[in-house]
């Protein structure tokens, strides 16, 4: 007999052998019924695998991630054998799962159209309904290269060579269908009820543009239909909402194939920016930061002390000044380190906070760039924080309400994740333990619940991320908070203690945004281009209905300028209702309408953006009126 804990605590005892299935049955036929896949001591598992010592055990369904991610995984084999069914010289290359779906890589002589991905989405609902079921097994090098070569299958035996000589491969088998995987997969094909096709995209193999250029079919898969028709309802929303679209119809910024992955801020583009960055500004002011400025570009020997460049070389830009090798920063922590190492400091000094706006350059693959949300200049509101260890707990709690009070004013829920010290990593153990014990301190002290993300912290110390869910339900990922040991002593910076003894400060990173661009993009689609009035690149649109009241038009543009409103008008020789229809799809928050009534009572007829007709109203209240919700910074 084994002993089998359970995720509430629950010992119980089965027969050495027995599947995590039946063990799903056992508990409950409802679990069982809703169980994806397994998860043994921390690892997941395929619910036909055999226990055969004591362990601790979770079933997983579509409320986990991982039971998500199996579902979709299993969901790319069956597009697989659904195109090798259908069109069996294709080559195969990767499947995965992703955030929200899946996808597989072919190698095909012609290109999927439209008419043959809906066959193919046709031959996937036959073995949905099929349940084949998917059964892993393993085999040794050589016969594993010689099944991929006998199937021809060439992009598998290239990532067979490529692994480890020690490493298990394993194959799933599904029906006629296998495919090398690691797995875990949900028991057979029936359990991906709702599945669908989304899109198809070229995408180098393994993502190097040196390679064959492949075709990537986008699908994703529910256990319910109407799970997934609500993911396509949200996907339908997101479409009106898409940042580029609505970039362009609002006239806030564009993109050019002069410089790909640069975007181009346009005035009313630039009055969103400057918003945001004035009260990012502000806030930090009230929060006790120092704002400072450091170069683009800096000699390539920083980046070698840095450690950027073993770890992030790839994604750097580099040049010459004088027969000497510089870089262009993907980061603006060692120019912040430059400034702190300029002067002596004390333990009086601390914490120290010091802020910066500034530009970076990331390279990213052409297939990658998407709007505001991928490219490769970009603006991080960018923090580092110079602290004792004593004072790691206090600084990050403050950090963690000031991410907060800026979320919240936008709208945003956000959950957090805490992502720990990865396998490429610098520093010693021990340090890497006060810096993990100090982020999760501070989570608790806040109340703050949290995901545990494993290996996934920076090369230099663990963090903790924010992602933020929009209005239509999805994630993004925006402000960090990274704890770091590492770059105050490749840089050897100090502080003089109580003791008259130098010390080493314990460094923050952290943002908050993440990048203005992107955060920019993200609030286009949050507000669908409604932005509330204080961020509103317009707030004001001013319309006569005929030229006998452009008099007193002028006269009120003036006092709303006067009061530092951004403020239009609309004189054009067309009827008020085009004039009205205009500022609605301008997303222009207030329009004044001036008639000879109006003129003639020196009263102003307002419109709301949301509510329609406020009625008649005198200037100075509309100003107040205005003033105050601006001041709010009211949604």
């Amino acid at each position: 007999m084994i002993k089998v804990t359970l995720k509430d605590g629950k010992v119980m005892e089965f027969e050495d052998g027995i599947k995590i299935a039946d063990i799903a049955m056992k508990i409950s036929p409802a679990l069982y019924k809703k169980a994806l896949v397994g998860k043994v001591d921390g690892k997941t598992a395929d619910l036909m695998e055999k226990l055969n010592k004591d362990c601790k055990l979770e079933i997983l369904t579509f409320d986990d991630d991982m039971g998500k991610w199996s579902l979709r995984h299993t969901g790319s084999h069956i597009l697989a054998q659904a195109v090798k069914r259908l069109y069996p010289e294709v080559k195969l290359a990767i499947g995965p799962a992703i955030d929200n779906g899946f996808y597989y890589d072919f190698d095909a002589e012609f290109t999927f159209t439209p008419d043959m991905v809906e066959k193919v989405e046709k031959e996937m609902a036959k073995i949905v309904k099929e349940k084949e079921e998917l059964e892993r097994f393993e085999l040794p090098r050589n016969e594993a290269i010689a099944l991929m070569k006998e199937k021809d299958e060439p992009y598998k035996v290239e990532l067979i060579e490529d692994l480890p000589e020690d490493e298990v491969i394993s194959f799933y088998k599904q029906g006629d269908f296998v495919d090398l995987c690691a797995g875990p997969h949900v028991m057979h094909t029936g359990k991906v009820k709702a599945i669908k096709l989304l899109s198809v995209a070229g995408a180098y193999w393994r993502g190097n543009e040196n390679n064959k250029m492949l075709q990537r079919i986008y699908g994703t898969a529910f256990p319910k239909k109407s799970q997934l028709d609500e993911y396509i309802n949200m996907l339908e929303e997101a479409k009106k909402r898409d940042h580029r679209k609505l970039g362009k119809e609002l006239d806030l910024f564009s993109m050019h194939e002069e410089g790909p992955g640069f975007p181009f801020f346009h005035p009313k583009g630039m009055v969103v920016r400057n918003t945001l960055e004035n009260f990012w500004r502000d806030e930090h002011t009230k929060a006790g930061y120092q704002e400072i400025r450091t170069p683009l570009i800096l000699n390539e020997n920083l980046w070698h002390q840095s450690g950027h460049w073993d770890h992030y070389k790839e994604n750097m830009y580099f040049t010459k000044i004088d027969n000497e090798d510089y870089a262009i920063k993907p980061m603006n922590c060692p120019g912040g380190i430059l400034v702190y190492k300029n002067s002596m400091h004390s333990y009086r000094d601390l914490p120290l906070r010091l802020s910066e706006l500034g530009i970076v350059h990331r390279h990213e693959l052409s297939g990658a760039l998407h709007g505001l949300m991928r490219v490769r200049c970009f603006t991080q509101d960018d923090a580092h924080l110079y602290m004792t260890k004593e004072q790691i707990k206090d600084e990050i709690v403050g950090v963690i309400k000031l991410i907060d009070k800026f979320y919240k004013l936008f709208g945003f829920e956000y959950f957090v994740e805490l992502s720990t010290r990865p396998e490429d990593s610098m520093g010693k153990d021990e340090d890497w333990e006060v810096a993990t014990n100090g982020l999760v301190e501070a989570l608790k002290a806040v109340g703050k619940e949290y995901k545990l993300n494993e290996g996934d912290g920076a090369f230099y110390g663990p963090k903790i991320d924010f992602h933020l869910k929009d209005c239509i339900g999805r994630t993004w990922q925006c402000g960090t908070i990274q704890l770091d040991f590492q770059m105050p002593e490749r840089f050897d910076l100090s502080y003089i203690g109580k003791d008259g003894e130098k010390h080493r400060p314990v460094m923050v990173h952290r943002t908050i945004y993440g990048s203005v661009e992107r955060f920019i993009g993200i609030l286009i689609e949050q507000y669908a281009g409604a932005f509330p009035a204080w961020l509103a690149p317009v707030q004001v649109k001013i319309m006569n209905i005929t030229d006998s009241q452009l008099d007193y038009l002028n006269k009120v543009q003036e006092e709303l300028k006067e009061q530092g409103l951004r403020v239009e008008v609309d004189t054009r020789n067309e009827k008020i209702g085009y004039k009205i229809r205009e500022a609605q799809l301008q997303k222009v928050p207030y329009m004044i309408i001036l008639g000879d009534k109006e003129v003639e009572n020196e009263k102003i007829s307002v419109r709301n953006r949301k509510d329609g007709d406020l009625g008649t109203m005198d200037i100075k209240e509309f100003i107040e009126k205005l003033k105050k919700e601006i001041e709010e910074k009211i949604n």
